[in-house]
């Protein structure tokens, strides 16, 4: 059931909305809206959150507006009531399987090879990923430096400081369809909210689960949800891969609704309650019950037949992890070997599963990595991973936006504060998180003039238009 949890220690007078950051996760089996900032220590400190069933999502992409913008507006009042104020501003997540990674190397020659190499060549490299040719519909949404090169030296993470005639760069580019961010921001908007930021879920789970340790060491992070499995390939610290496999828990569920003929919220339950990954691991073959419809016969099923239905579906998910873990290239390179996050790590005995059809290390990733003392168990759930991370990662970066605030129910104004640089990994990794926002906000810019622009072009060819009829129209001879 979903529900909401207010932490009656926080009470409103001893906080200050100002420091309060909101994060959304749309997702496809829930909406989760969830408020929360730091405590004295630095710690993940959540004041409230509120989850209710998503119904107008599929495979993290928006299909129906109005059920989303229902939801959103539900969870949004669940985590008001337990925070004491209305929310104005919030980060949210974006995935689905419209998402799209690929790799891109750009150079740029100095004149001045004497000079040290600045922020700015770092944002020429940079904002050239932004002009690479993309599919129609596509647009970047994250540009991830990987590694530079200072004319033959290689493997360099930040070159800022050195000297050199010719830098070069490699970069992660991730992408995804603008129909889907743009309904993202339209629920959001209608929902009554400013939309501050939008980030892709998977390195926002990434943040909750993940230690420093194990993205140095090389890890792959899989986000089993509802419609979609997430992969985010991390070493040296850096990400490595992303890529997005669109099956996820609802099908299994749909698997056993059509294997045990039941109803699908029954075949939930069934997962829920009574499912297992590997069916060898079941040594009482009990029979599970189910009421009968309107009056007919009660239906019994066998706990090893159902197992042995979701374990074939995860198997055939596995494989498909496997494949994007080798087409990266780091299959032996994973020293941490799998975190498994989501509301489909729940399933009993998933990670003894992934150890035998991968071969490597597995674990629950549960976000709890940079919680304060005292949080909800039910935030500790693999399920929360996306949305905990999400607010990690919008109390890192609402720092940026010059005008941050929420207004209290009571109607009391925040005074705006003054900006300040987000945390970040490193120097190129905050200059490509600026240079994105600085290209978003040229390209609303080139979509505001462009009805001007196109009414000066339509006048410029109107006069030409003018002077060549006038140039070839025939003198009349008035000799004649």
């Amino acid at each position: 059931m979903y529900h909401s949890k207010i932490f009656s220690q926080m009470t409103n007078k001893h906080l200050d909305p100002g420091s309060v950051s909101v994060a959304i996760d749309i997702g496809t089996t829930k909406i989760c809206a969830i408020a929360g900032t730091l405590d004295e220590f630095g710690r993940l400190e959540v004041i409230s959150f509120g989850t209710v069933k998503s119904e107008g999502v599929n495979r993290g992409v928006v299909v129906n507006i109005d059920k989303t913008v229902k939801a959103i507006r539900e969870a949004v009042e669940i985590a008001e009531r337990g925070a004491g104020f209305k929310f104005k501003i919030v980060h949210v997540g974006i995935a689905g399987q419209h998402i799209k990674s690929l790799h891109n190397l750009g150079r740029i020659t100095r004149v001045d090879h004497n000079s040290e190499i600045s922020n700015t060549d770092i944002e020429r490299l940079i904002k050239d990923m932004y002009r690479i040719p993309l599919p129609p519909g596509d647009k970047i949404l994250h540009v991830i430096p990987q590694e530079f090169t200072v004319d033959d030296e290689k493997d360099i993470a930040d070159p800022i400081g050195m000297a050199g005639y010719r830098l070069e760069g490699n970069f992660h580019i991730i992408t995804g369809q603008i129909t889907a961010s743009k309904n993202i921001m339209r629920c959001i908007e209608k929902g009554g909210l400013e939309i501050a930021d939008l980030t892709l879920e998977p390195i926002a789970s990434a943040s909750a689960v993940l230690s420093a340790e194990e993205k140095e060491a090389g890890v792959a992070l899989i986000d089993i949800g509802g419609g979609t499995t997430d992969i985010t390939i991390f070493k040296d610290g850096i990400i490595r891969h992303t890529a997005v496999i669109p099956f996820g828990g609802n099908i299994i569920t749909e698997d056993i609704k059509e294997g045990c003929t039941v109803l699908a919220d029954q075949a939930e339950k069934l997962k829920v309650k009574f499912g297992s990954a590997l069916s060898d691991e079941l040594i009482d073959n009990r029979k599970i019950i189910i009421p009968g419809l309107k009056g007919r016969e009660p239906k019994a099923i066998s706990e090893k037949n159902l197992s042995k239905i979701i374990q074939a579906r995860v198997e055939e998910i596995f494989d498909y992890i496997m494949f994007e873990i080798k087409r990266s290239g780091f299959e032996r390179k994973l020293q941490a070997g799998m975190v498994l996050t989501g509301g489909g790590a729940l399933l009993k005995n998933i990670d003894h599963l992934a150890q035998f059809c991968t071969g490597m290390h597995a674990r629950i990733g549960e976000p709890i990595e940079h919680l304060a003392h005292g949080y909800n168990k039910e935030l500790a759930s693999p399920m929360y991973a996306t949305a905990v991370g999400l607010l990690k990662y919008a109390i890192d970066n609402n720092k940026q936006d010059s005008k941050y605030s929420i207004d209290m129910i009571t109607g009391v104004e925040q005074v705006e504060k003054e900006p300040e640089m987000p945390v970040l990994a490193n120097k190129a990794t905050a200059l490509a998180n600026s240079v994105s926002k600085q290209q978003e906000s040229e390209d609303d810019e080139e979509d505001e003039y462009k009805p001007t622009m196109e009414k000066k072009f339509m006048k410029f060819v109107r006069k030409i238009s003018s002077y060549t009829k006038d140039f070839f129209e025939p003198t009349p001879d008035h000799e004649l």
